[in-house]
């Protein structure tokens, strides 16, 4: 199997407390993985330290068939600023910016392909508006175009549905599928298993430690859901045990 990312040894945390432990594994290239668990599980821990963000306690991540340059992260919704003033095409052009740097204008070529993007996600006329008067179904289509502009090998989505309609929802589930189609590895933080069940083919479930990776079929048990919040209910002590900022 040819592998984007392995896991090897892999500890995460804050403050030196593990919030994630000993992770061990490989995510196929080009699969599209949804990662579960309960709260508190390490899940967008895990997206936070295969972008870097969070440097590792112990072990590693090491990348196979791609590099940092090649990864698109999406954040929770949560914790992004939408405060500042610029507009949807603003935004979405940030996609372009290992093309075109920071200080340039939008050649008409940059702006086809930003329009592009902006279109395929179903916010066509929406270009002028401020991001601050969006909805947040509207403000992640957004978001999800900029990603299209990155063009990335692994696309990282932390809970890329929260707080949005089922139209958007649907929508947005086709951009993955069409990243999936185009050979790019997808890993998503989900809560909403039946989600997963209907179009994630894998799937792993954290609860700070592996409970179980590989197909959605046989991974994505009522057991295996039981034993992770048992796991995480366990671990649900004192600081030094487990990490409290663990998500």
């Amino acid at each position: 199997m040819t592998y984007a990312l392995a896991f090897e040894n892999l500890t995460l945390g804050y403050d030196r407390h593990p919030a994630v432990r000993q992770l061990d594994g490989q995510v196929a290239e080009g699969s599209l993985t949804a990662v579960v668990g309960p709260n508190g599980a390490g899940k967008s821990t895990l997206l936070k330290g295969v972008t870097g963000l969070l440097p590792p306690i112990a072990g590693r991540v090491r990348f196979g068939t791609c590099t940092h340059n090649d990864i698109a992260y999406l954040p929770q919704q949560s914790d992004i600023d939408r405060s500042f003033p610029i507009t949807v095409v603003d935004l979405v052009a940030v996609g372009l910016w290992s093309q075109i740097g920071g200080f340039s204008g939008l050649s008409t070529a940059d702006r086809t392909l930003v329009d592009g993007a902006i279109a395929a996600v179903g916010l066509t006329g929406f270009e002028s508006r401020f991001i601050d008067s969006l909805s947040g179904g509207q403000f992640q289509r957004a978001l999800f175009a900029r990603l299209l502009l990155q063009d990335a090998r692994l696309v990282l989505l932390d809970e890329p549905f929260t707080a949005i309609d089922p139209k958007t929802m649907a929508d947005l589930l086709g951009v993955v599928r069409r990243w999936h189609g185009e050979g790019r590895t997808v890993i998503a933080v989900l809560h909403d298993t039946e989600a997963v069940r209907a179009h994630f083919p894998e799937t792993l479930i954290l609860a700070r430690d592996l409970v179980a990776h590989g197909p959605t079929a046989q991974v994505l048990t009522a057991a295996n859901q039981f034993r992770a919040r048992q796991m995480c209910e366990a671990c649900d002590g004192p600081p030094h045990d487990c990490g409290r900022q663990a998500s």
